[in-house]
């Protein structure tokens, strides 16, 4: 379960045994969990930072001692001077007239800079006398560390953490699966469009599509934006138009292995559009399923139809008249469109803000409007129900679209003219034998 990193390292947190057997563990994973947080990085950092410090002192000084220099070399043939004249007072103190003294005492003025200089020389032997100090403590902590890292180079041993983290991200992947227990603030990708539309990335699993499609309106549409990249779309940029034989009803569109999923304007029926070759591969009807706003969520707009696809595959919500208006779950045979399985959630649509399918659970919010939470979850592993308060922060309150991209893992929602993404938290049980 990814929540707030900690600071240092990975970590497991209340390891339990719950009553029918399962281990339940949280971990807690850094964002950037790189050998850059070990303790040997950590004191290998300061060394390094010892050593940048050592260095630039050294420069100073070597500055300083260079200048110094200098001064002193210009101030030699004054020294002399003032030497020889010295010498002559001390043999004939006769000569020692007012305009020699005066001379005398104006070369010694001359030489009164050169005090602080030497002053600075006598600084500058403590400091070196310190700087060998702290380089001989610095090649014991060297040493140290070499020792307690033994034969591996400190390179490899990096090299050797990512692979281990890489491996542990391959398993985070595999784990997939899990119960939602938390949606993250709003991430805004852009602003634009009408109060109502869709937009979505493909969510085969794995893919490396990394198109965006953008549907602006709630029916009778038929244009269909197609970016190259994320950022394409959130520049504006380098997009083709698909025209749809057939309008659209809702926003509750979904693609899937480069076909579109929606639901055709004024009827039940499902078409599935291939991007690729501009047509429609297969068109059937839901049977029974309402249409034309007769069970739509509760912000109206022609949601009666709604398709999703999570980890195991191709899903459609919608709502019969057998069903007194509660909202009906179906497996989706992607090919044909036929419908494999169904379930009765026994939860009215039309009190339904929007929903979203992870990992078999169909995930219900109360309103589409600012104050919404995920207030219901149907398993459909277990033909169970629960009520949930998974808080929701809609921010621009007015939500007509809410899918989930499983290979992403986030939800993407089209909120009141913004397209918006949110990440999810997902809790994983691990089974003592290691299965999911």
């Amino acid at each position: 379960t990814l929540f707030q990193s900690p600071d240092e390292g990975w970590q497991v947190y209340t390891s339990a045994q719950a009553p029918d057997g399962k281990c339940l563990c949280t971990a807690v994973i850094p964002v950037q969990g790189t050998c850059s947080r070990d303790l040997r990085s950590h004191q290998l950092r300061q060394l390094m930072e010892k050593v940048q410090n050592i260095s630039q002192s050294m420069e100073v000084l070597d500055l300083r001692t260079y200048r110094d220099l200098q001064y002193v070399r210009n101030t030699e043939s004054l020294m002399k001077g003032l030497d020889s004249r010295l010498k002559v007072a001390a043999e004939s103190q006769k000569s020692l007239n007012a305009k020699s003294f005066q001379e005398l005492k104006d070369k010694m003025t001359e030489l009164l800079p050169l005090m602080p200089v030497l002053d600075q020389y006598k600084s500058d032997t403590r400091l070196i006398v310190h700087l060998k100090e702290e380089v001989r403590n610095l090649s014991g902590s060297l040493l140290a560390i070499q020792e307690e890292m033994g034969a591996y180079d400190y390179e490899e041993l990096q090299q050797r953490v990512l692979m281990l983290e890489a491996r542990l991200h391959a398993c985070m992947q595999k784990l997939g699966c899990g119960k939602l227990t938390g949606v993250s603030n709003p991430i805004t990708i852009r602003a634009s469009g009408s109060r109502f539309g869709s937009w979505m990335t493909d969510t085969m699993t794995p893919s490396a599509d990394s198109r965006v499609w953008y549907m602006d309106g709630y029916y009778k549409g038929r244009r269909v934006l197609e970016f190259r990249t994320l950022n394409d779309f959130v520049t504006g940029q380098n997009f083709v138009q698909h025209l749809l034989p057939h309008p659209w009803a809702g926003t509750g569109h979904v693609v899937f292995n480069g076909s579109l999923y929606y639901n055709k304007y004024q009827s039940n029926i499902a078409v599935k559009y291939h991007f690729r070759s501009r047509s429609v591969l297969v068109q059937r009807s839901l049977a029974g399923a309402g249409y034309n706003n007769t069970f739509p969520y509760s912000w109206g707009g022609f949601s009666d139809i709604d398709f999703m696809v999570d980890e195991s595959g191709l899903w459609a919500v919608y709502t019969t008249n057998q069903n007194a208006g509660n909202i009906v779950v179906s497996r989706v045979d992607p090919q044909t469109l036929e419908v494999l399985r169904s379930w009765d959630t026994g939860y009215p649509k039309r009190s339904a803000g929007e929903s979203f399918m992870i990992c078999g659970t169909l995930y219900v919010t109360n309103s589409h409007l600012a104050g919404a939470k995920i207030y219901f979850a149907y398993y459909t592993n277990t033909s169970s129900y629960e009520y949930t308060d998974i808080p929701f922060h809609n921010q621009y309150s007015h939500i007509s679209m809410l899918d989930y991209n499983p290979r992403e893992r986030v939800l993407y929602t089209w909120n009141n003219g913004h397209q918006v993404i949110y990440n999810v938290t997902l809790f994983h049980v691990i089974k003592t034998s290691g299965e999911l």
